[in-house]
């Protein structure tokens, strides 16, 4: 049996009808860059989210660079970041001359550990970059409270947790604003590239808003340098059909996470994902810390089964980051990169491929 790790097209075709025409309406009104398909989509997202604000942009890195870029981060700033992230998360702090200082993360939860935060706070931090990778949400409250007591700026970082919920509050609304990824892959993924910042401060809004189209909130007046990091107008309209079955989907990738805590329970060998109390999960990836990974990821392969690994290498042991040496030992960080493993995950996904691969997950731990 052939399990992929993720299936678009399964995606598509149930709902091929829904977006082949919002494509064709694109296609009929050459609303191509940014335009009304776009702002529909601006518009719903900050509703479903709870935000005044949401700035569509061609990327997720866009996103989290767009952002510190209009509050204004500079050489000799410091942010903290997460060193189990992917790389875009500290790549944007540098993208604006400022420094990201790396803080180790949660054993159970893969987090920013709250408790590692304080000690990496200087005269010169200004902001904190809490991740909720994978789908689940950072410990806000706690983040929160480092980031008022030493007025910090809290940035979000959503990639991965479109719709996901910290004690019944959507993420991308505590701190200034969310930066939001619509790669293909994601929850709610673009057919293409796209991502989003949410925010309720409208003078950032507006900043943002001209940051992503050369500094200009008049077409050919620009009021200072930009750069065009407008969202086009076809991963708009995908983007808006997609999100009225973002909940049905959400509910399904939990569901499926369920069946492989069934379906794994009683091996020691794998420690299934926790999810935090008063946290909702979205699931981007299901994430197992196991023994022998490289063998087990081989093993299921030959069998057919297409598993990922987020992330083998931590931010602060990048060669793009050599330079940068963290002010604390980040241990728990660089031991799970070697321990985790992403098995197949999406909404679609059929319960009898789950079964398959947690049958032969047990069939190698017996070996």
């Amino acid at each position: 049996m052939k399990v992929n790790f993720v299936d678009l097209k399964v995606q598509y075709l149930a709902i091929k009808d829904d977006i082949d025409a919002a494509i064709r309406s694109v296609i009929e009104k050459t609303a191509f860059s940014a335009g009304p398909f776009v702002k529909s989509f601006e518009d719903h997202f900050a509703e479903r989210h709870q935000a005044k604000f949401c700035i569509g942009v061609n990327s997720g890195t866009a996103a989290l660079h767009l952002a510190m870029w209009a509050l204004g981060f500079g050489p000799g700033d410091e942010v903290i970041v997460p060193a189990n992230t992917f790389f875009a998360t500290p790549e944007a702090v540098s993208l604006c001359g400022a420094k990201p200082v790396f803080v180790d993360c949660e054993p159970d939860f893969f987090n920013i550990d709250p408790g590692r935060i304080e000690e990496a706070i200087t005269p010169n931090t200004k902001a904190i970059i809490p991740v909720h990778l994978y789908g689940q949400p950072a410990q806000m409250e706690k983040i929160k409270a480092i980031a008022d007591k030493y007025h910090l700026l809290l940035i979000e970082d959503c990639a991965q947790a479109h719709l996901t919920e910290y004690r019944g509050t959507p993420v991308g609304t505590f701190g200034v604003c969310g930066c939001f990824s619509f790669y293909p892959g994601k929850n709610l993924g673009a057919y293409g590239e796209g991502g989003a910042v949410l925010t309720s401060d409208e003078g950032l809004y507006k900043k943002t808003m001209a940051l992503r189209d050369h500094g200009s909130s008049q077409k050919y007046y620009h009021d200072f340098v930009g750069h065009n990091y407008r969202m086009e107008g076809i991963q708009g309209a995908v983007l808006d059909v997609k999100l009225k079955y973002l909940e049905d989907w959400t509910r399904m990738r939990r569901n499926n996470a369920d069946l492989y805590r069934k379906h794994l329970a009683g091996m020691t060998q794998v420690a299934v994902p926790r999810e935090m109390p008063n946290a909702k999960h979205v699931y981007h990836l299901f994430v197992v810390k196991v023994g022998r990974r490289e063998e087990l990821k081989n093993f299921l392969q030959d069998k057919g089964i297409f598993t990922g690994i987020h992330y083998p290498v931590p931010c602060h042991l990048q060669k793009a980051y050599a330079s940068i040496k963290p002010r604390n030992p980040l241990p728990v960080s660089e031991k799970i990169a070697d321990e985790i493993l992403s098995l197949p995950m999406y909404a679609e996904l059929p319960e009898d491929q789950i079964r398959y691969v947690c049958d032969k997950i047990k069939e190698f731990y017996k070996k």
